[in-house]
């Protein structure tokens, strides 16, 4: 069983504002900790972009996927580094749906079949009428293969 994932009242808040401000289009970002303090970034969802640029091989639009810059996270994550900090979870938004991990997510985190990041955990915020409902977590378990769901722990 995965351990509970401890989530700051100011990093749920900021989450939140991340979803509210983006809606109805999905948001993204990660959260980095340097063991003390816990940092949220917020990343552009470059969804939209994709889909003008190839509707063909990316159907969806915003307001229900997202594709995270991969240069602004391998930049984001080089730059917590260098300041100390490790990548802790990624998030998303679900306008207008449940924080569940789809199969689109679970694609997400693992292009090659694996994990990318199996020690990072995974959150989806769910968010009605810019009203975020719930924040849930989930984590890769190596025993079931597969992203369970664990309890967040507001701080």
């Amino acid at each position: 069983m995965n351990a509970p994932f401890s989530l700051s009242s100011a990093c749920w808040q900021e989450i939140s504002r991340h979803a509210e401000d983006e809606f109805p289009d999905e948001c993204c970002g990660v959260i980095f900790s340097d063991g003390k303090v816990d940092r949220v970034q917020r990343l552009r969802n470059m969804q939209n972009q994709l889909h003008a640029l190839d509707p063909q091989t990316y159907p969806r639009t915003a307001t229900i996927a997202y594709a995270m810059d991969p240069m602004e996270l391998e930049n984001a994550i080089a730059a917590a580094a260098k300041a100390g900090a490790a990548l802790k979870a990624f998030y998303h938004s679900h306008p207008d749906h449940d924080a569940y991990f789809s199969a689109e997510d679970k694609a997400f985190a693992m292009p090659f079949g694996e994990p990318t990041f199996p020690d990072t955990t995974q959150l989806v915020v769910s968010i009605y009428a810019r009203t975020v409902k719930i924040i849930r977590a989930f984590a890769w378990s190596a025993a079931a293969q597969d992203f369970v769901e664990i309890p967040v722990h507001k701080a």
